[in-house]
């Protein structure tokens, strides 16, 4: 996520911070290189201009503090305003805590909260709606989807399938649209939500290749008609200044809320996040970060500009390992590897598991402040998803015994786990001589 511009500006601000003292010549050079990358990473040129201005008036102050090193105070002079551009607030940068006003929706007092998406085709608005309902079914909201776009083909089966996949019910999908408005449809999915006591409902409307009259106009009377407590624009992360263009005209077309950005974890460059708010003033409520469900992050602006500099974000790590690890399990494990006999292959696969479970690893060692990330990437680990599977396949092909006591590994049993697992005898003996190293030093710790 914002690899190329978290390393384009990581490497400006080591430049200061390996400096004692800062002339206003050191700052305006570095500013000057900010912006030249920003202005790369796509943001827009109002949204650096300002920020290089904000930043540059309280540098000067900053340059002069003698008991403070002035590299690190403009660290994070830059580090707060790029909070701000994100839509952070003097509350949020001031609290020790991260806040997520921002990012909480709007639920209704009463009965259901609906929650309309719009976007354009291709942005992923049919796997966000799953993946929002996912996130709102794991927070006790009772969530619905209704399938609204009534002229993509198979778009009401996309949405069941998803449905299904979440466990969430679907209404107004496969063919109720025909004959039938959209606002008429939309009206009777929400009687069958209401009766199934859904507390949140959210609506997958129809997108367009380009913003046009009709499709604003069929959106403003679906709005006035539900009168819904949340428009959400989908856009896609990667498109940059489109992106940004994209928001202006929702907003001024339907009004928006929020916006939900997807395929952050592909090559976006970071200009759609950078400068979404700043030009819209709308709030970016959540990120998605992958294809699966439950790659929906809810987006916080102090967090994200402290993984943009490379700062890490240990918190968000603590709550996905949190959310994800199986507590009893990971007790279970505590408690072998701690007894005399330590942890096996069988409470290694275990372990396993629960780190696939966690995501991408590329992702988690994003999480990590900079050194930290730096070191696991110098030290050889490997990175890579499918070693994962690949020794998770080594395991498997072992017998019981062979797991409990890899000590009567010999060559043939060996040759026979390697072709089992499709893998060959080289990476067998690796793995097994990693675990042994592995097990002696948890055992000593």
């Amino acid at each position: 996520m914002f690899t190329a511009l978290s390393e384009q500006l990581g490497a400006v601000l080591r430049r200061l911070t390996g400096r004692g003292v800062l002339s206003e010549q050191d700052v305006s050079d570095a500013l000057r290189d900010i912006r030249r990358h920003l202005l790369e990473a796509d943001v827009s040129f109002e949204v650096t201009r300002g920020f290089v201005e904000r930043v540059r008036e309280q540098a000067v102050g900053a340059a002069k503090l003698a008991p403070v090193n002035p590299g690190q105070q403009i660290v994070k002079l830059v580090r707060d305003e790029i909070a701000r551009m994100l839509g952070a607030s003097d509350a949020e940068l001031a609290a020790k805590g991260p806040a997520r006003a921002a990012t909480s929706l709007n639920y209704a007092s009463v009965g259901p909260t609906l929650i309309l998406l719009v976007g354009l085709q291709g942005s992923g608005k049919t796997t966000t709606a799953a993946k929002l309902a996912h996130r709102l079914k794991r927070e006790q909201k009772a969530p619905g989807l209704i399938a609204a776009d009534i002229y993509r083909p198979a778009a009401g089966e996309q949405l069941e399938q998803l449905g299904k996949q979440v466990g969430v019910p679907v209404f107004g999908a496969v063919g109720s649209g025909q004959g039938a408005g959209v606002v008429d449809l939309v009206r009777g999915a929400l009687r069958g939500a209401e009766k199934e006591r859904c507390r949140t409902v959210i609506v997958d409307t129809a997108g367009r290749s380009q913003v046009d009259a009709e499709m604003m106009a069929e959106l403003s009377a679906l709005k006035t008609a539900t009168k819904p407590h949340e428009v959400l624009l989908v856009a896609d992360g990667m498109t940059g200044q489109d992106a940004v263009r994209l928001a202006r005209g929702f907003h001024e077309g339907v009004g928006l809320s929020g916006v939900i950005l997807t395929k952050l974890d592909g090559d976006a460059r970071g200009g759609a996040a950078l400068s979404i708010h700043g030009v819209t003033g709308l709030p970016i409520r959540f990120v998605g970060v992958g294809e699966k469900v439950d790659a929906l992050e809810p987006f916080d602006p102090v967090r994200m500009a402290g993984r943009i500099l490379g700062q890490g974000d240990v918190v968000s790590l603590v709550e996905k390992v949190a959310a994800t690890v199986d507590a009893d399990a990971a007790a279970k494990l505590e408690k072998k590897v701690k007894s005399k006999a330590g942890m096996d292959l069988s409470d290694f696969l275990v372990a396993l598991k629960q780190m696939q479970a966690l995501g991408p690893l590329k992702q988690l060692v994003g999480l990590l402040p900079g050194g930290a990330a730096k070191a696991v990437k110098q030290s050889g680990a490997a990175l890579d998803d499918k070693r994962l599977k690949h020794v998770e396949a080594i395991v498997l092909s072992m017998t019981p015994a062979e797991r409990a006591d890899p000590r009567i590994l010999n060559g043939s049993r060996r040759l026979r786990i390697a072709k089992g697992s499709g893998r060959s005898v080289q990476e067998v003996n690796r793995l097994l001589e990693q675990f042994q190293q592995m097990r002696k030093l948890l055992h000593r710790m």
